[in-house]
């Protein structure tokens, strides 16, 4: 009998040193940022339309770790009527039944003090809203910042770029003709990454906001979960069972990577303790409040247990297309969005190279707290919500 003729298929050279990254640990630092593209431009793009908010990683900049303060939300003092906020000249549409808005026909930056209290309660209540042909990006940062301010105090990141001079905006920049895309998109399937901002504060956010500047012709849109319909949608006993339960978030992680692309950490990184779940201030509403991005365990579970509650409550915030909202940007959009009872993510769909860059003001909150479990309250909000 004649041999059977055989082949070995080569093994492919791999780097062993080569770190599967998240999209939030890839994004750019002073060693891959190109000043000089984003000012002047390159051959096949532009340059930056708003160059004095270019990022800038100042190593002098030193921040003492965070004092506890009394927040209050001003969605309390609001006037439910929206009278300062949706006047006759105001166009809303909402994007889902219970998550983000559309919002034409007022300038934020001329409310007045009832108005953004208005604000703060209508964000509270539909999660997530757009506000289109928006001045906000033309004002003097100053002005941006104070509009900020308003709703609580705010927070300098560890070692995100900022503009010169303005610690406070976190600005979310990719860079003209920067491979991030390509490089995360050659590890992983998605580049999807939800979360919930600095989650690893002692005191989170709330009322938070977003606007641009760049964006690409079509694509890097940001999707949002409703974190309170992603509670409602379990069971009751699931539900019941969650309460109580807490779990650690961290920063480090995201303070080591920015250290490993020569960035700055303006301030140590912090840790926290959680609960699962927690209670909107303003509305009462009960939200899942963990992420993948800085969540890391349950307090008092084993690796594996964690490891499984977890990656359940991940998956069911992911999947949840029909509680999740797209918000295409647009040329003078400013969104803000309640990061209690909502998880976001950018989409990273476009490979073209052109530019895209946004700014986040994030004022802090109250420190995330649960209240009881209330069989009987929960079974009347199903009913109400079913009615």
């Amino acid at each position: 009998m004649a041999p059977v003729a055989t082949s070995t298929m080569q093994q492919p050279e791999v780097d062993l040193n080569v770190k599967v990254l998240e999209y939030k640990e890839q994004l750019a630092g002073p060693n891959t940022y190109n000043k000089k593209a984003e000012e002047e431009g390159t051959k096949d793009q532009p340059k930056a339309k708003y160059p004095h908010y270019l990022p800038t990683w100042n190593p002098a900049q030193k921040y003492p770790p965070l004092e506890p303060f009394t927040h209050r939300d001003h969605g309390l003092d609001a006037d439910p009527t929206f009278p300062d906020l949706l006047s006759s000249s105001a166009q809303i549409e909402d994007l889902t039944p219970t998550i983000g808005s559309v919002i034409k026909g007022i300038q934020l930056s001329e409310l007045n003090e009832a108005g953004r209290d208005q604000v703060a309660l209508l964000t509270a209540q539909r999660k997530v809203l757009a506000f289109r042909n928006q001045n906000f990006a033309d004002l003097p940062i100053e002005k941006a910042v104070e509009f900020g301010r308003y709703f609580g105090r705010l927070h300098i990141h560890h070692s995100s770029g900022s503009p010169e001079g303005h610690p406070e905006i976190h600005l979310v920049h990719r860079s003209a003709n920067d491979p991030t895309a390509k490089n995360v998109l050659a590890q992983r399937t998605s580049s999807l990454v939800w979360h919930s901002d600095i989650t690893y504060e002692n005191q989170p956010p709330g009322t938070s906001i977003l606007y641009i500047f760049d964006k690409p012709t079509t694509g890097g849109d940001t999707l949002f979960v409703d974190g309170v319909q992603a509670y409602r949608r379990l069971s009751p006993a699931f539900r019941e069972r969650l309460h109580g339960l807490s779990a650690v978030h961290s920063g480090v992680e995201q303070a080591e990577a920015a250290k490993a692309k020569g960035g700055v950490v303006r301030r140590e990184p912090g840790q926290s303790v959680h609960p699962v779940v927690r209670t909107h201030p303003v509305t009462g509403e009960k939200a899942l409040y963990v992420n993948s991005q800085f969540t890391r365990y349950i307090v008092g579970y084993k690796k594996e247990e964690s490891d499984m509650l977890l990656k359940f409550l991940y998956d069911h915030i992911a999947f949840g297309s029909d509680f999740q909202a797209r918000i295409k940007w647009e040329e003078g959009s400013v969104i803000l969005w309640d990061n209690r009872v909502t998880g976001h993510t950018a989409v990273m769909d476009w490979i073209n190279g052109q530019r895209r860059h946004l700014a986040r003001i994030t004022p802090q909150a109250e420190r995330p707290y649960n209240t009881p479990y209330d069989a009987e309250a929960e079974a009347k909000v199903e009913s109400d919500a079913s009615a």
